[in-house]
């Protein structure tokens, strides 16, 4: 059946076609007969009752320079829709917060992916303390003191803005390092929330690997390995895409996290893993496809659409 898809993201007229994974979504649901339409989160508007959004007709083509066509805006009642796709870019703020507010009021009448309330309910850094035997040894807390004790018991530690995205703001302090105190006054000034601090996994120098699942399933990895003189291999920070399997430890943390994610809602997920610890769950706009398809020949996309229109069907089926 064919499907209304309204995608919430940045400007279209920006991204990386090679890179972006919303892209890669909207050529597969074009691919398939959906009918897309285009908004900016900073749009939504609530009044009486009605969610809407003043939305672009979309048509999309991998084609450098040349990715898209819009049709005429028109305000568009997202309830009459059948699916948003929630996929505007971290970092998770206030202005992120709300967005998930004002999509719950649709949802699941409109299946928004990811689940709005959810989205919510698991930023990033934060969602894996559910999961404490998976994680390396992690504090979070704005106490100086309190990082001060776990440096004296791991020394060699990693800090880490609670919502950040894309390897910013991300420092390794090695025990010799003299840095913390300047360190922890410039996170305090730049943000109120705590810290994450993590003992530092020298497997990062093999790489820090992306498993993306849909519907709890993993569909596909692959190895971010860092720039030489950089201790973040995120894609952001100049980290470059290797080939990889999955090891069974990262097979039975898939299994852990596959049924939480599932009844939460959270359809398409990157997690991170360096080593034999899972060390961030992504569910506000996951990446990877492009690089995975490229590597391993696959469809992502396509497992993505299909489990999208299974809850779809389910959800009107209920």
């Amino acid at each position: 059946m064919p499907l209304t898809v309204a995608i919430q993201m940045d400007p279209i007229e920006s991204i990386d076609i090679t890179a972006d994974s919303t892209f890669a979504m909207a050529l597969e649901a074009e691919r398939r007969g959906h009918t897309l339409l285009y908004y900016h989160a900073g749009d939504l508007a609530w009044c009486d009752g009605r969610l809407t959004a003043p939305a672009w007709p979309l048509s999309v083509r991998p084609v450098a320079g040349d990715h898209f066509t819009l049709g005429t805006r028109e305000t568009v009642d997202l309830a009459a829709v059948d699916v948003v796709l929630m996929r505007q870019d971290p970092p998770f703020h206030m202005g992120y917060i709300t967005a998930t507010h004002l999509l719950e009021s649709i949802h699941p009448r409109t299946l928004v992916v990811n689940d709005p309330k959810e989205v919510r309910n698991a930023p990033e850094k934060l969602f894996i303390t559910r999961f404490p035997d998976l994680v390396p040894p992690s504090l979070i807390t704005s106490d100086p003191a309190a990082i001060r004790d776990f440096r004296a018991v791991h020394r060699d530690i990693v800090l880490k803005p609670l919502f950040g995205n894309g390897g910013a703001g991300i420092v390794h302090l090695d025990p010799a390092d003299d840095n913390l105190s300047s360190l922890l006054e410039m996170y305090a000034r730049l943000a109120p929330e705590p810290l994450m601090v993590q003992r530092y996994l020298p497997e990062i120098r093999q790489g820090d690997k992306r498993i993306l699942l849909v519907d709890g399933e993993p569909v596909g990895a692959v190895n971010r390995v860092a720039a030489d003189g950089e201790a973040r291999a995120n894609f952001h920070a100049g980290g470059r895409a290797e080939k990889t399997d999955l090891s069974a430890r990262e097979r039975e943390i898939c299994r852990r996290l596959g049924p939480e994610l599932r009844a939460r809602g959270l359809i398409f997920v990157g997690i991170d893993v360096i080593g034999d610890y899972l060390t961030e769950i992504n569910v506000t706009s996951p990446t990877g496809i492009h690089e995975i398809n490229r590597l391993d020949g696959s469809r992502i996309e396509a497992a993505l659409w299909d489990a999208i229109e299974a809850r779809r069907r389910a959800t009107i089926a209920a």
